[in-house]
């Protein structure tokens, strides 16, 4: 196999989308969205900018395959399948848990995009930081580059800082949705001294995520921003939902003509919403929400 050459840009511009609400009218808010309407579905929103510079890396090594991690419904596996393919290298998924059957539509596509996935027990994936657990698995798969669980890492976070820096408007506030923390720390170095985010957390009881987020900022030296993650709105869990959440994604798109899904953008909407409505925000503030994708889940 021949290692592929510099990597082609995606055409994937962001569109800024202000949405017209009561509710922000109200209370005196401006909400504006951040969204990618082209490109390769499962690459949009941060999916591509956490991969882009993964995947110049794997390229500068020579590796010829890329191993990462992540649930049965994680988009970051959809992702790491579809830009293996477009760009020419081989990829292994390794998924927490029990074999599904039928496949779900996640790794169902990974699998039509070339990826190799490989089930691993629930107690087994806990391992699989530990050198031992990835030494192992070199010697069962060969060699290859790994990502991240979510695509984690520094890497990451300076293709989300270009992400925010495409955005040349001005603004008080950003929010996304959180599973790792990795996109909202990269969108933290490239916002503004003055403006705060927010991040809505798509898992129960993951309050690991802010010393995620944490050690990232530190490793970069990004210490004077400020940043909170908000736990209130998993709906029961990762890839759980409920009713609540079910009307509020209906309504969502039924009023502003954007997509979202319910494991991770119809909650951070949802949460957003809600917060908006306990006046967490300044009135005359804008803020800013970045949908992260994940509409391959729904089609």
């Amino acid at each position: 196999m021949t290692i592929p050459g510099p990597l082609p840009e995606l055409d994937m511009p962001s569109t800024v989308i202000v949405l017209d609400d009561p509710l922000f009218e109200r209370k005196m808010v401006k909400v504006s969205v951040v969204i990618h309407k082209k490109g390769p579905i499962a690459l949009r929103g941060n999916k591509w900018h956490k991969l882009k510079y993964n995947l110049v890396e794997t390229r500068r090594q020579g590796e010829e395959r890329l191993l990462t991690f992540g649930g049965a419904f994680s988009n970051h596996i959809a992702a790491v399948a579809q830009a293996a393919a477009l760009h020419g290298f081989k990829s292994t998924g390794i998924i927490r848990g029990e074999v599904t059957n039928p496949l779900n539509k996640t790794l169902r596509e990974a699998m039509e995009n070339g990826m190799k996935i490989i089930y691993e027990s629930r107690d087994n994936y806990r391992l699989k930081n530990t050198p031992e657990y990835l030494e192992n698995l070199r010697k069962e798969q060969g060699s290859f580059y790994m990502i991240p669980e979510g695509g984690s890492n520094l890497f990451a976070l300076k293709g989300c800082r270009e992400w925010i820096e495409e955005v040349n408007i001005s603004y008080d506030y950003i929010c996304c949705a959180c599973g790792t923390g990795a996109t909202l720390a990269g969108l933290i170095t490239g916002m503004p001294p003055g403006c705060e985010a927010t991040g809505i957390s798509v898992l129960k009881g993951a309050e690991f995520i802010n010393a995620e987020i944490s050690s990232l900022l530190d490793q970069v030296g990004c210490t004077l921003r400020q940043w909170k993650i908000i736990h209130d709105y998993h709906s029961g869990g990762y890839a759980k939902s409920n009713q609540e959440l079910e009307n509020f994604i209906y309504d969502f798109i039924e009023k502003h003509k954007i997509q979202v899904e319910p494991v991770y953008t119809g909650k951070m909407f949802y949460g957003l919403n809600d917060l908006i409505s306990k006046d967490y925000y300044r009135p005359g503030s804008h803020i800013l929400a970045f949908h992260t994708g994940g509409l391959q889940y729904l089609e």
